[in-house]
C-alpha cells in the first residue's frame, strides 16, 4: 500500500524545506536508489502527487518499487520561512538550486529506508536546471542518475510570447494570488481554441476540475523572474560569474532527457541543450520524445495528460530501475 509522509529540513538560510516521501513497503526494491523529484518555476510538489484521470508520477514510480521524495524548496508549497531568520521572498535561482536542493539531497538519507549512497534526481522544468546546478556547481552532491523532464539549459530559441516577456525590464511581473487567478481564468480560457496550446493540450488533459489543478501553482518570485528574463536574453545562465552551460560540459553522470514535442514554454531545442552539453558519453544518455504530429504534447502534458503514464512515466521508471 502506498505510504506518504512529509518531512522538513532546514537550509541554513532561514527556511524549512519539505520532502514528501512516497513508497510502497511491499514493493520497495532495495537495489534501487532514492529518487528526488524537483518541481520547477511557480510549481510545487502537488503536481507530482496529482493526476486528474490516472496515477500521478509519484505513485507510479512507487508502484514500480522506487522510494520517491517530491521536494519543495524556497517559495514552493509547504516550504516556509523560520520566523525572524529568513529574507522573505528575496532569493534567486542559485539560492534555490544550490543551497536549497543541496540541503535536501543531504537530508534524504535521514528519511530513506534504502542503504546510504547517492540518489537519482529528476528535475521538472526549471527543476532540471536546479539539478544541473547541483551536478555542475556542487561537486560533492550525492547524485547518481539525472533526469531532465522538459527543463532548460541554454535558451537557443524561445516561443514569441516567452521572448516578449523576457524583454520586459524585470521579466514576468511578480504577483500574489496566482492560484486564485488561475482558478477563475482556466474554465474560460480552456474553451478558446489554441490559447492553452503553449502550455498544455486540452484534448488530452481533463480540465473539468480547475480547483484541483490550480493547487499546482505558486506565486512567482521577483528576483527569479528577473534572472530568467536575463538568462533568455543572453542564452546561457550566468550567476556569480559561473556559466552553467560551460560548467555542465565537465559533468559525467548518466542523463535521461524527456521532451514534449509541442512544448511552447521550453521548446524541444532548448530541452535538448542539456543532453548536447553534458560531458557524459552517449552510451549513458537517452532522449525520449513525448507526443507526435497526431497527438502533440506540451509542457504540462508531461505530468497531467492522459498520455503521461505511457509517454513519460514508463520510460522514466525504466531508466530509474535499471541496475548498474
Amino acid at each position: 500500500m502506498l505510504e506518504r509522509r512529509t518531512f522538513f529540513t532546514e537550509n541554513g538560510a532561514g527556511w524549512r524545506l519539505a520532502l514528501h516521501r512516497y513508497r510502497d513497503p511491499e514493493r520497495l526494491d532495495a537495489r534501487t536508489r532514492p529518487v528526488v523529484v524537483v518541481p520547477g518555476f511557480a510549481m510545487n510538489a502537488y503536481i507530482l502527487g496529482y493526476h486528474p484521470t490516472g496515477r500521478p508520477l509519484a505513485a507510479y514510480l512507487a508502484d514500480r518499487g522506487l522510494e520517491v521524495f517530491c521536494v519543495e524548496l524556497r517559495g514552493q508549497g509547504h516550504a516556509h520561512p523560520i520566523s525572524g531568520r529568513s529574507r522573505g521572498r528575496r532569493f534567486g535561482l542559485a539560492d534555490v538550486g544550490v543551497v536549497d536542493l543541496g540541503a535536501v539531497l543531504d537530508a534524504v538519507p535521514r528519511y530513506s529506508a534504502l542503504p546510504p549512497g547517492p540518489v537519482d534526481a529528476v528535475g521538472c522544468s526549471l527543476g532540471a536546471t536546479y539539478v544541473f546546478m547541483q551536478a555542475a556547481w556542487r561537486p560533492e552532491a550525492p547524485l547518481r542518475r539525472l533526469v531532465n523532464l522538459g527543463g532548460p539549459l541554454a535558451w537557443t530559441t524561445a516561443h514569441p510570447v516567452v521572448r516578449a516577456l523576457a524583454q520586459l525590464p524585470l521579466g514576468l511581473p511578480a504577483m500574489r494570488g496566482t492560484r486564485t487567478l488561475a482558478r477563475l481564468a482556466l474554465p474560460a480560457v480552456a474553451r478558446v481554441p489554441g490559447v492553452l496550446d503553449i502550455y498544455m493540450n486540452p484534448r488530452i488533459c481533463d480540465l473539468s476540475r480547475p480547483e484541483s489543478l490550480v493547487h499546482t501553482v505558486d506565486d512567482p518570485v521577483a528576483r527569479i523572474n528577473f534572472e530568467i528574463a536575463r538568462w533568455i536574453r543572453r542564452r546561457d545562465l550566468v550567476l556569480d560569474g559561473r556559466n552553467l552551460t560551460a560548467d555542465l560540459a565537465r559533468v559525467d553522470r548518466p542523463l535521461l532527457t524527456v521532451v514534449a514535442n509541442a512544448d511552447g514554454i521550453v521548446p524541444e531545442a532548448v530541452v535538448r541543450t542539456g543532453d548536447e552539453t553534458i560531458g557524459t558519453p552517449a552510451t549513458a544518455r537517452r532522449v525520449v520524445i513525448a507526443g507526435d504530429a497526431r497527438t502533440p504534447m506540451a509542457h504540462a502534458d508531461l505530468f497531467i495528460s492522459d498520455l503521461a503514464e505511457r509517454a513519460v512515466f514508463a520510460p522514466l521508471a525504466e531508466w530509474l530501475t535499471a541496475l548498474d
